[in-house]
């Protein structure tokens, strides 16, 4: 099992980045074997066929588990994560089992992943059996949001991760 955390935060080593982290080790057992921070690719986000841009979108199209992670920026996911996500091909991330998670500084903000980051992952193909995730960014370690999500999701992303490995039958 592949597992990448995707953090679409300008800033590196965000607590966007640190609450990604976590979500993937507590859902996968271990820390990811591949972390793609958009804030380092920059620019050559716009540079069609910038070698770091499609090392790290093979890295997403490839993953068996990916952890999309924003800040919540005017009531939405960042512009970075968005251009990002529309150099992907369509279809690019079929065969993934997604998780998009956001950090806010209120709860006003809590259906974000829900609605504005999740339906863009599963028009890109990914399957994505969770509800989405919001913490707080004040409280995104120890949240009793977290422990509660993690109690109804961790079923359904372990088992859709094992359905997406399993061979297509004849």
């Amino acid at each position: 099992m592949s597992v990448v955390v995707l953090s679409g935060n300008p800033r590196s080593g965000s607590r966007t980045l640190k609450a990604a982290l976590g979500v993937a080790e507590q859902l996968s057992g271990a820390g990811p074997d591949r972390v793609v921070e958009l804030s380092g690719l920059g620019p050559a986000l716009l540079a069609p066929g910038d070698p770091a841009v499609a090392e790290a979108a093979a890295a997403v199209t490839g993953a068996s588990l990916l952890v999309v992670a924003s800040p919540t920026y005017k009531a939405s996911y960042t512009g970075l994560l968005k251009v990002f996500l529309d150099g992907l091909p369509s279809g690019g991330l079929a065969g993934v089992t997604a998780v998009p998670l956001m950090l806010g500084a209120h709860w006003r903000h809590a259906l974000a992943p829900e609605l504005l980051l999740k339906p863009v992952l599963v028009e890109l193909g990914a399957t994505v059996p969770a509800r989405g995730l919001f913490l707080l960014d004040s409280a995104y370690e120890d949240s009793p949001e977290l422990a509660s999500w993690l109690h109804a999701a961790r079923r359904q992303v372990t088992a859709s991760v094992a359905s997406l490995a399993e061979p297509a039958a004849s």
